[in-house]
């Protein structure tokens, strides 16, 4: 019989550690032969113990795992680590990946399926969740996700003509906040004026999408003149 599959859990939860335990050292070919409450200790572990499989979550104190990540992969263990999180940001999958992870798991896996992904890493395979694929190929959002609230209020505004202290009366702040927002948002959507900021809204149908109601657009002749001088203000 072959020797079982030496595993180290590295989690900061004594739960989660003491659940994973209980149900790998039941499996014949699954032995857990440490376990590490954050990532100075896994490494440390690591090194002790020489396991063949790692599962380690992201978030823990200290070095967390996308560091013990880093760190192994310019050392010579040859541990594979399966990431075992309930982290579900794009970026932090694209991290493990780009880092070494052999997988990415989700918390919410069912025990056998993660047994036999275990077994099929240690074999050298890679595992992902499906939904960490999708994470990892999703197009990247556009700078619009960036806007806070307010600021998606404060462009919609800008791009119906209103002027800074407009703004400030309809939403209740200070002018001086209005220009922050304003900076703020000029920052996100990378441009560099008013002018530009209501013609992005415009462009992408944000024109409007404000919480508080907009007044009808002035009518043609000298208001119109007026309207679209505050909309290409700048400020």
């Amino acid at each position: 019989m072959s020797e079982p599959i030496r595993v180290l859990v590295a989690d900061d939860h004594p739960i989660v550690r003491q659940g994973l335990k209980t149900f790998l050292d039941i499996q014949p070919d699954l032995s857990v032969v440490a376990e590490a409450r954050d990532g100075d200790e896994a490494l440390a572990l690591i090194a002790a113990h020489e396991p063949d499989v790692v599962l380690l979550d992201l978030n823990m104190p200290g070095s967390d795992g996308a560091k013990v990540l880093t760190r192994l992969a310019a050392s010579d263990h040859r541990a594979k680590v399966i990431v075992l999180t309930s982290v579900t940001e794009a970026v932090r999958v694209t991290e493990a990946v780009a880092a070494g992870a052999a997988g990415f798991l989700y918390k919410d896996i069912d025990p056998d399926s993660l047994a036999q992904a275990i077994r099929s890493v240690a074999d050298g395979q890679v595992i992902f969740a499906r939904e960490a694929v999708t994470a990892m190929t999703a197009p990247a959002p556009g700078p619009v996700a960036a806007l806070t609230a307010r600021e998606r209020e404060v462009l919609a505004l800008v791009a119906a003509g209103r002027s800074n202290r407009e703004i400030a009366k309809q939403l209740s702040v200070a002018e001086k906040t209005v220009k922050t927002h304003l900076s703020s948002l000029f920052r996100k959507l990378g441009v560099a004026d008013r002018t530009q900021a209501a013609l992005y809204a415009v462009t992408h149908g944000m024109a409007g999408h404000t919480e508080g109601r907009l007044e009808s657009p002035p009518r043609a002749g000298r208001q119109s003149a007026v309207h679209k001088r505050r909309v290409w203000e700048a400020r």
